[in-house]
């Protein structure tokens, strides 16, 4: 029981942490280009640092961090760790279902590739 609470742990981690990604391009993407004089970039850093969605995105990300270390109690680093790489997987899904970024078969061959490491990696 104790590596199936483990691995929810790792779950929640990768979730928080896909879900930050996606809430912050959607965020920035709204809020357009960043500007080139220095005056109106930290404007523009500071009201992207006010948005109450960067804000969930960020609070998402200490929930990661949290939700990690007590992962980290239940496995070794080098058991949970490939796992993170789960999170490539979902922000390539949803960068295309929420962006419509293109998926090119390189990023897929890469992504087998990574899969491929988890399974390895994850053995004993």
């Amino acid at each position: 029981m104790a590596n199936a609470s483990g691995y929810l742990f790792v779950l929640l981690t990768i979730v928080l942490t896909v879900f930050g990604q996606i809430a912050i391009k959607w965020q920035v993407a709204k809020a357009g280009s960043l500007p080139i004089g220095l005056l109106e970039r930290l404007n523009f850093i500071s009201h992207l640092l006010l948005n109450p969605w960067i804000l969930i995105a960020l609070f998402a990300a200490f929930l990661a961090a949290v939700s990690w270390m007590v992962a980290m109690t239940k496995f070794d680093l080098s058991h949970a760790y490939p796992f993170m790489s789960l999170s490539f997987l979902l922000v390539l899904v949803m960068s295309n279902i929420f962006f419509s970024e293109t998926v090119t078969s390189y990023k897929v061959i890469g992504l087998i590739f990574v899969i491929l490491g988890i399974i390895i990696g994850s053995q004993g």
